[in-house]
């Protein structure tokens, strides 16, 4: 049976994204995980949440090849999480 949502609510706070850039680009230099890891610190910045609040993140990766193993996680220790 599923826990009672009341007694453990889904509470979304805050959000953010990464930049997008083209090809080749701007950003190609750029880890995508250290992307990852600016839109979590921004995200908390602008919930006005300390790092030792969050419980949990859930982040999207497209072409996550490449970036070694769960580049959420990573993400969320470069923001202090």
């Amino acid at each position: 049976m599923s826990p009672d949502p009341a007694q453990d609510p889904v509470v979304i706070v805050s959000y953010a994204r990464t930049p997008m850039g083209g090809f080749q680009g701007v950003l190609s230099d750029a880890k995508s995980t250290d992307l990852g890891a600016a839109a979590v610190k921004a995200a908390l910045e602008r919930a006005g949440l300390a790092p030792d609040k969050v419980e949990q993140i859930i982040m999207g990766c497209v072409l996550p090849a490449g970036l070694g193993q769960a580049p959420a996680r990573q993400a969320g220790l470069g923001a202090g999480l």
